[in-house]
């Protein structure tokens, strides 16, 4: 038989899923996964998510308190550690006790010197060719994390990465339009001013973008908004 529990954690991460999947900017999404996973994951005391733009910059979201951003930084300006390692490849992350652990020798040295935090379990949330994102769950505790908690931090972690994804993908769409409407303009107005055809303009729009080294919306934008 079930545990309630775990039926009662699996409920709550369905209305999640589908709160998440109302919500319209990273940011809100962020707050909501971060809100949540300190009420549903067992042992959690702080949270946050990290987004690796890249492989080079790394940009905190919605962490719930200041250790969490501390920690955050940490890691990018070392550019290792549990987060890092969880989004780039592994998956799933645990540090059972700071104290112990030698996988990141530079990054335990200041985790452990700047903050509180001893346990760590890192889920990567998404990955594709520029931006790699981790959910990061902290506590002060040593082994505040069991193999109980990262079974439910897998499932929450792969809704939560679900509904950012869905995010990015209409940021995209409605960004994908709002370029097309700016080319499009831009060439009906070098077709009214040159007196040549929609053809004739597109072409005319990719010798500027060639020739000043510079994208075809940015050029476009430019005669958009000229005087």
């Amino acid at each position: 038989m079930t545990d309630p529990t775990d039926e009662d954690v699996h409920r709550k991460i369905a209305d999640l899923a589908r709160e998440l999947h109302g919500d319209d900017s990273d940011e809100q999404v962020a707050k909501t996964i971060v809100e949540n996973a300190l009420i549903d994951i067992p042992g959690v005391g702080y949270a946050g998510l990290t987004v690796t733009t890249n492989r080079k910059s790394i940009e905190s979201f919605g962490s719930s308190h200041d250790v969490a951003d501390t920690h955050d930084r940490i890691q990018a300006e070392l550019g290792e550690g549990p987060c890092i390692s969880a989004a780039l490849a592994d998956r799933v992350v645990r540090v059972d006790d700071l104290e112990t652990d030698e996988r990141w020798p530079a990054y335990r040295q200041r985790a452990l010197a700047e903050t509180s935090i001893r346990s760590v379990l890192s889920f990567q949330l998404f990955a594709d060719t520029t931006t790699i994102g981790a959910l990061n769950l902290y506590a002060d505790a040593p082994r505040a994390f069991d193999i109980h908690a990262e079974d439910i931090g897998v499932v929450f972690a792969t809704h939560a990465a679900l509904a950012w994804n869905k995010v990015k993908k209409d940021k995209q769409f409605h960004s994908a339009l709002a370029n097309r409407d700016v080319i499009g303009q831009a060439k009906g107005m070098l077709m009214e001013r040159f007196e040549i055809d929609a053809v004739a303009a597109f072409e005319l729009l990719k010798r500027l973008s060639q020739d000043s080294n510079t994208k075809l919306v940015e050029v476009a934008r430019q005669i958009t908004t000229k005087r």
